[in-house]
Parts: C-alpha cells; structure tokens; sequence
C-alpha cells in the first residue's frame, strides 16, 4: 500500500541538505504517494576494503558517516529491492537514496566486524567464531536451494537427497497454481494503486493481462470438490471445437506482461518473480489447461506438472525456492540478509550457533516487527532444509540486529532468539 506521509519526506529532505548539500532535492507523485527524488551528492561515501575490517581507525572515520546515513535514512528499509518506508509502505525510487542505502549497508555490516562490535554476537559462555564455516560479511539473497545448502555446507551427496525430498513437495499442482496467483493479485493490486494517478496506454493493457492471467488460473482447476463434477466425462469434440488451453498460451501472456512492466520502475520486482516464474512455465508449456477434457484427463494434466517440475528444477533454481517460501510461509517476498556467521559452542563438539542479521535504521516497533519476520522466514527455511538433509550436528538458531543507539536486549519470535544490539565505537 502506498500511503502519504509528508512529515517523514520533510525529514528526508532536511537531512539530504544539511548532510549532503544537495538543493532542491525532491519530488513526490501526491496521488501513488511514491516518492521520486533527483539528488546529486558533492562528496563521495567511501565503502570499507575488506583489509579495514579490524581497523579501529577506519571506525573512527567510518561511525560519523554511517549516524549521518542513519539520519538520512531514518525508517527505510530494502523490501524485494526497493526502498521502503516501514512506517507506512511508502516506495521511494530514486538513485541517489537507493546508493546511499546500499552505503549504509556496506558500512554498517564491515563495522560489525570491528573488534568493539564482535563481542555482540557472543551469546553463549565462550563461543568462537568457526573459521571453516562459511561466513557472510556483506548483505546477500537467500534466493536459491543452493545458498541455503551452502550456508549450512550441505554435502553434494545430501543435496540430492534434500531436492529428492523437498521438489515432491513444493511442486504439487495446487502449490505451483497459489504461487502464481500470489505474484499476479499482488501486481494487480499495486497496479490498481498506480490506476489513481496517471496512466496510460501499457499500464492499462498490464491491468487487462493481469486478469486474463488470473482468469486463467481460476479455468485451470480442475474439478469442483463440492460438486459431482469428479464424475464429469470428457466432452466430445468436432472439428469447429476450439483446441485445449495450454500453459503455453499462459506463458505468452507472462512475455506480453514483462515486455510491458520491463521499463516502469516501480513493477521491477513482479517483473523479476514473473522472469523466475517463466523457468516453470517454458518446463510445463506443452501440458494441458481446460476444465472441460474431463476429470480423469485434468487430474492427470496435474500430476504432469508436478512430475516435470520435479525433473527439471534443480538446486539453484530461484522458482523451485519461490515455490519453497510460498510452501512454508505463503509468501513469495525476496529474503535478505545482511551478514551471516557460524560459533561453535564447544570446542571440538557438534553443537553450532548459526547466527543471520540485519542492520537497521532505526528500532521503532514496526522496524524491528518487520526485521524479525523476515529473519524468522530465512531461520526457518535454514532449518527445514537442515532437517531434510538429516545432517548431525546440532543447531542452535539466532536472529540478530543492530542500530546506532539501540538498547541491546532480546526477544523470542515463534521458537528463535533475536538480539538487539547497539552500535558504537
């Protein structure tokens, strides 16, 4: 939902004056309430080397531009690769912003690894970092069944075994058919938002193809549970009988939509799940769609898609794990992170702490609400691929997240621990 709210861009505008001497910096659309703001910066932010992770030098110089940053960008996050006000889901899309937060970001995750900083992670009595296990210092996408088996080092042997395990899963007719008609009436929602303001002659054609895209999904259901329609015989057909729909001509409609959104800025991401989506698609093109060959024919159209999707989604495929997050949790939103890490909470043991985090900017409840969950959903697809892959040691869970001059304190969400920490020097 895109909402107004002209005290945070006020704010937004004072700090990019006093902070980066940039004059008229902003514009905002008052009817989608999306804010466009053209800025140019007269110094540059330079991001940490790798080499100056441990430098407290480079700290002193880096803390006053990550609190200028943290100013700037008081209350925004990145949701599905867009910048986000928390607050009140106002889209900003605007260059300059977006490089000052991905800035913010590559500052604040290189901080954490100073020497004041790492003491946060140590939850447990004396944990240590476990230097043959994978360690994440810059933010990353969880987008794939491989970035997940290689943050937990899953062996080549046990990935053949977790996607034997979980594709019977995930690509069941009805799972692949909800994860479409999630994507399609979320972008048929936001294009209605836009429909307020101006539009024109593509966003309409979009609006018109999102509806036929959903009609189609609604003709794909096979049979009505409620009704004797398992019962139903194929129709017989003449030559003036039109052929039966395939996922061919719902894959023509997925390329009309793409060439489309390609170019608005504010559909990129439904333009990229509806790309990912499109692996699916050119997989099952040639399978059946069309209530009316009958139930037997239907149900076996169904166990088609599933069988061919099984086959040939493989482990680094982001559909496969759309179909994964829409499995676990319902949602098709992207997951990021912003640093990830292994201790060991005994030396020589199988006893691990897998900790993900997120900086933020800022620890208002609805900030700190929303970090939570998303961390909860990369914790959880974490675990659920641990148990799959049935790998011996044991795991322990953590969530953390750090702001400048935050309290630090913990909390429990739905069975994982979060920390809250404070950053200073």
């Amino acid at each position: 939902m895109f909402v107004q709210s002209f005290g945070v861009i006020r704010q937004i505008n004072r700090h990019v004056r006093n902070h980066f001497h940039v004059p008229n910096p902003l514009r905002i659309n008052k009817l989608t309430g999306v804010v466009h703001l053209y800025a140019k910066s007269y110094h540059s932010l330079t991001e940490p080397q790798l080499d100056d992770h441990l430098s407290f030098e480079w700290c002193e110089r880096a803390f006053p531009k990550l609190i200028k940053l943290t100013q700037l960008l008081n209350g925004f996050d990145l949701i599905n690769g867009r910048l986000v006000n928390v607050h009140n889901k106002c889209v900003v899309t605007d260059e300059f912003l977006m490089q000052s937060m991905h800035t913010f970001k590559s500052l604040g995750t290189a901080f954490l690894w100073s020497p004041s900083m790492q003491q946060t992670l140590c939850t447990a009595k004396s944990p240590s970092i476990c230097v043959n296990k994978p360690i994440y210092r810059k933010p990353i996408a969880v987008n794939s069944l491989k970035k997940v088996c290689d943050i937990l080092e899953v062996s080549a042997q046990q990935r053949k075994l977790v996607r034997l395990a979980i594709c019977p899963q995930i690509t069941q007719h009805q799972i692949w058919m909800a994860a479409l008609g999630e994507i399609l009436n979320q972008l048929k929602y936001e294009m209605g938002v836009k429909d307020y303001g101006c539009t024109t002659k593509g966003d309409n054609m979009g609006q018109q193809i999102v509806v036929n895209c959903l009609g189609f999904l609604d003709d794909a259901v096979a049979y009505d549970p409620d009704s004797t329609s398992w019962m139903r015989l194929a129709p017989k057909r003449d030559a003036d009988s039109p052929p039966p729909a395939k996922w061919a001509d719902f894959l023509e409609m997925f390329n009309d939509l793409t060439k489309i959104l390609k170019n608005d800025q504010e559909f990129l991401f439904y333009v990229a799940k509806l790309e990912i989506m499109k692996e699916g698609l050119l997989q099952i093109k040639d399978v059946l769609v069309d209530k009316n060959i009958g139930y037997k024919e239907a149900r076996h159209q169904e166990h088609l898609v599933q069988k061919k999707l099984t086959k040939s989604l493989g482990h680094s495929s982001q559909c496969l794990f759309t179909l994964l997050l829409y499995y676990l949790y319902g949602d098709i939103r992207d997951i990021e992170l912003d640093m990830c890490c292994w201790f060991s909470a005994d030396v020589g043991g199988n006893k691990f702490y897998l900790c993900v985090g997120k900086i933020l900017t800022s620890d208002g409840e609805k900030m700190l609400r929303h970090a939570v969950k998303q961390l909860d959903r990369v914790l959880g697809v974490i675990k659920f691929v641990h148990e799959m892959a049935e790998m011996e040691e044991i795991l322990e869970l953590q969530g953390h997240l750090w702001c400048i001059d935050s309290e630090n304190r913990s909390l429990t969400y739905r069975g994982h621990k979060f920390f809250i920490h404070g950053i200073s020097l």
